[in-house]
């Protein structure tokens, strides 16, 4: 349904009219408060918009984290040429980690070569002195 330009006119006519009214039957006290709310509101907005961008806390816990991500790599993060020691049991989870992430190991396991893996890994359980 759309309204051609007359009854459209008539329309905001009729609307006007009836906010008009409502406006004149609020108490003068009503009116009053909510007139100094409005230029409250507006004052806040004019001081908002004065205020730069940069001095915001809208943005302050971004930047916080920001500064621990940058100490954090600035503090632990190895120098050049400086090794970065690895746990006993680390290096066998990284070659482990490496098995798991190549695909064809993967294709293999599930085609069923069981037997092989469970060998490997009870040698492995074994120790070196096993593997003659």
């Amino acid at each position: 349904m759309t309204l051609n330009d007359e009854e459209l006119d008539d329309f905001e006519k009729r609307t006007r009219a009836l906010l008009e009214e409502s406006v004149t039957r609020i108490d003068g006290r009503i009116r009053s408060r909510l007139n100094q709310a409005r230029h409250a509101a507006l004052a806040e907005v004019e001081r908002a918009r004065r205020t730069p961008w940069w001095r915001s806390f809208a943005f302050a816990p971004a930047a916080g984290l920001v500064a621990v991500v940058l100490l954090a790599v600035v503090l632990w993060a190895p120098r050049p040429g400086q090794m970065v020691p690895i746990a006993d049991g680390a290096s066998n989870a990284v070659e482990d980690l490496d098995l798991v992430a190549d695909g064809e190991t993967f294709d293999l396991i599930q085609q069923g070569d069981g037997g092989f893996y469970e060998w490997a890994v009870a040698q492995a359980d074994a120790g070196p002195e096993a593997t003659s």
